[in-house]
């Protein structure tokens, strides 16, 4: 089957195929830069980056300490392992 060119009416004007050859604008989420090595994560989203795993693990216990509900983990991005912090009693 053969594909017609489409044409669009806009106010009494008939718009050329190759006006509407571009795609309309896809909006989506941007992807943060990662700075660092280690990515802190809680509940599985990355919400910050460090350089190194102390200032990460520093980090996530504080947040750990605040709510300790939530799962707070350092990702190591290079390494592949992901680091469960817990509470400490």
């Amino acid at each position: 089957m053969a594909i017609r060119p489409k044409t669009t009416k806009i106010i009494g004007k008939v718009a050329e195929p190759e006006e509407l050859a571009t795609p309309p604008a896809q909006f989506e989420q941007r992807k943060r830069p990662d700075i660092g090595q280690y990515q802190l994560q809680v509940d599985r989203q990355t919400k910050s980056t460090y350089e190194t795993l102390e200032e990460a693990e520093r980090a996530g216990s504080a947040i750990k300490q605040a709510h300790p509900i939530v799962q707070v983990a350092v990702y190591d991005s290079k390494e592949g392992v992901n680091t469960i912090i817990e509470l400490k009693t």
